[in-house]
């Protein structure tokens, strides 16, 4: 459970389920993981007392009730962490992107910008072996590092600004299980 079967099994499976060069191979793989799952199962226990689940029960509240009426509810706090952290896997990761993509139309944000450094890196290297001048390559490799700067603030900005409002949760979620009552 808590390792995966490697990428060549992923990839199978994916290419069987027929979702290869859509966005669904990039979000259904990482959507439930075993560390999620435990995660959220050590949240519903120390936090849905025992005494709400039974009064419901007693009520007649059927298993999808309870689930959908009295433990979602609690719950948003959990929801809100395990969101925040899959967006944020998704947010960075590009190998998934670069594995079940093909059409560049679909390429994510961070295959898009890996592919700018790649194209900047052999720019830099072609001018560098050309024969130009030393200031030239000083102002070029300036240029790169500039490049490289503006991909991090690019690709880090969007998560800067959504943090912030789910920071509360963030900071709950976070402190499940440290804190003994």
């Amino acid at each position: 459970m808590l390792f995966s079967g490697g990428i060549i099994p992923l990839y199978i499976v994916v290419r069987k389920l027929g979702m290869i060069d859509t966005m669904w191979a990039i979000v259904i793989p990482g959507v439930v993981g075993a560390w999620s799952i435990l995660v959220a199962r050590s949240f519903f226990q120390s936090n849905v007392p025992d005494s709400l689940v039974e009064a419901a029960k007693i009520d007649g509240a059927s298993d999808f009730y309870l689930f959908f009426r009295v433990v979602l509810p609690l719950s948003l706090p959990i929801i809100a962490v395990m969101s925040l952290f899959h967006a944020v896997a998704l947010w960075n990761q590009y190998f998934n992107a670069l594995i079940y993509l093909t059409s560049e139309s679909k390429y994510p944000l961070q295959l898009i910008l890996r592919q700018i450094l790649i194209l900047n890196e052999t720019v830099a290297e072609s001018a560098s072996s050309s024969a130009g001048a030393a200031q030239s390559f000083s102002e070029q490799l300036k240029t790169a590092f500039l490049l490289k700067y503006a991909v991090i603030i690019v690709s880090a900005l969007p998560l800067l600004i959504v943090y912030p409002f789910l920071q509360r949760f963030f900071v709950q979620g976070v402190l499940i299980g440290s804190v003994k009552e």
